[in-house]
């Protein structure tokens, strides 16, 4: 499944988001960011961009971004048919086999595109996995990775 399909809101804050959302998708999502925020680590914010719930490295503390927009780490979207956490650690291979063998390990099963999870309730996802994975990926370790990316790209 491609993470192409974004459904872009025209929300500013997250509570008018979350507000946005119909039942079933407002509280799966709830779920799945009260799980990001807790394993979050210290230097991502937590605000409304792409249309989406968005956690990420704030242009004050990392202005060198290909495209000037602040370094996104993490994302929650309702969108028309499922819900979406886009976790961009998760493109690695390593982790993205990681989250394999955890969702088979839960007995659930992923429904991920490249950096993108797919899901209609919190309860498809192997939450702790996640916020394992999550708490683990400080800005400066994204940094490097993001930095490492770019080498390689020019």
């Amino acid at each position: 499944m491609s993470c192409d399909s974004v459904s872009i809101h025209t929300a500013t804050a997250v509570d008018e988001y979350l507000a946005s959302l119909p039942a079933q998708k407002r509280e799966a999502v709830e779920a799945v960011r009260a799980v990001v925020l807790k394993n979050l680590p210290a230097g991502y914010v937590e605000t409304m961009n792409w249309g989406m719930i968005s956690y990420e490295i704030p242009l004050s503390a990392y202005p060198n971004t290909y495209n000037k927009q602040p370094l996104m780490f993490a994302a929650l979207a309702g969108q028309k048919n499922y819900c979406t956490l886009h976790l961009m650690c998760a493109g690695a291979p390593a982790v993205a086999k990681e989250l394999a063998e955890e969702f088979a390990k839960a007995g659930k099963k992923l429904d991920m595109g490249k950096a993108c999870i797919h899901f209609k309730k919190a309860e498809d996802l192997a939450l702790e996995a996640i916020g394992r994975i999550i708490a683990r990926v400080t800005p400066a370790k994204f940094i490097a990775v993001y930095e490492a990316s770019r080498q390689q790209k020019t």
